[in-house]
């Protein structure tokens, strides 16, 4: 069997190590090789990462990224990029045509699709009638107390750009909201334009991930967030990774997502999630939709498919054979069965969690 030779970036992040090794665990179980050269901009975490090589890179925005991801595919014949942050993904997506000229898989969204605006999504919801929390943009600090009129109280200040909840509050007025911008914009956080307002979504924290194929759907679920590391410390509760989340089975949700991502993209392609939170009524609001993975996504797939023995679960595998133009040999959509609960601590390892059973993942 042929090596498959990749070049991941980001593999000093929790999601580009969860990624990293899910294409170990497949590895194992299917006897493939993976040749992977891993790149990230922190010295120290690009050495979690099993990687073949290890290869610091500069930050996405600076113009060697590019000429460095080139000239790594060219020195190890690499044949498929699969970058991992959502800030680099793009970078990667808007140059996609180099490396395609050079002969290298790429199975990414469109550059616009991955990290949009979370005020150009709510006007793309909104377009297709999708649920989704009423929004007023700020750009004038007249605009705090119009979208208090127009929304009420509390409201969910946070940025329009950024994931883990990037400066996120609850804010009970115009006042409060104030205080928390001009606090960001004098510690050099954010502008005033930087922010929205949004109503309060008092429910369940969901999330739905799904894996798209030229517009194919080819393996979704849906979570939901039980808690977040250090939630004491952080003002808004919520710190980006879940610690404890649990599959659900909930056909509304999945529904929901769905079309949230088709509301992003006319011809879905690679991998994207939805974020979620239920209003008073328990219906499911969409919050955010990304052309990006989810932390937490391969991990996912890593537990179900250690756990049952069985390399169809695993979604990075799977990503990385359609990336490569070869069916993964699902008889149906790939879907993850419901209770089924992932507890994570720093330090502590990953277990999967389901009844009285319980399983040592990492």
């Amino acid at each position: 069997m042929r090596e498959r030779r990749i070049l991941a970036t980001g593999v000093g992040g929790i999601g580009g190590c969860n990624f990293i090794n899910a294409l170990r665990l497949a590895e194992r179980q299917t006897g493939e090789r993976f040749f992977i050269v891993g790149t990230d901009f922190n010295q120290y975490h690009i050495l979690f990462a099993p990687v073949d090589v290890r290869v610091r890179s500069p930050r996405h925005s600076d113009p060697g990224f590019i000429k460095l991801l080139l000239s790594l595919c060219e020195k190890h014949g690499l044949e498929f990029i699969h970058p991992h942050p959502s800030v680099e993904a793009r970078v990667v997506a808007e140059n996609a045509e180099l490396f395609r000229e050079r002969g290298i898989r790429l199975f990414l969204p469109r550059p616009e699709e991955i990290a949009p605006t979370k005020s150009y999504m709510a006007c793309r919801l909104r377009e297709h009638g999708v649920p989704s929390p009423k929004t007023v943009e700020i750009g004038s600090w007249s605009d705090i107390e119009q979208g208090f009129r127009e929304l009420g109280s509390p409201l969910w200040i946070r940025a329009k750009r950024g994931a883990g909840g990037r400066l996120g509050l609850k804010v009970g007025s115009a006042e409060e909201a104030r205080l928390w911008i001009k606090l960001n914009v004098m510690q050099g956080r954010a502008r005033l334009n930087d922010f929205i307002l949004q109503e309060y979504l008092p429910g369940r924290d969901l999330a739905y991930d799904s894996l798209w194929y030229e517009g194919r759907l080819v393996a979704y679920y849906c979570r939901e967030r039980l808690e977040y590391p250090f939630k004491h410390i952080s003002l808004s509760g919520i710190t980006g990774t879940p610690t404890i989340a649990r599959t659900i089975n909930h056909p509304e949700a999945c529904e929901i997502g769905r079309r949230a991502v088709e509301a992003l993209s006319t011809r879905p392609h690679g991998f994207y999630s939805v974020d979620m939170k239920e209003n008073a009524e328990g219906k499911p609001m969409v919050t955010e939709v990304d052309g990006k993975w989810h932390t937490t996504a391969p991990l996912w797939g890593y537990a179900f498919a250690k756990t049952l023995g069985n390399p169809a679960y695993n979604l990075a595998y799977i990503y990385i054979k359609l990336g490569y133009s070869e069916e993964p040999g699902l008889n149906e959509k790939l879907t993850f069965p419901p209770d089924y609960y992932l507890v994570r601590q720093l330090d502590a390892g990953v277990l999967l969690v389901h009844g009285d059973k319980h399983w040592r993942i990492m």
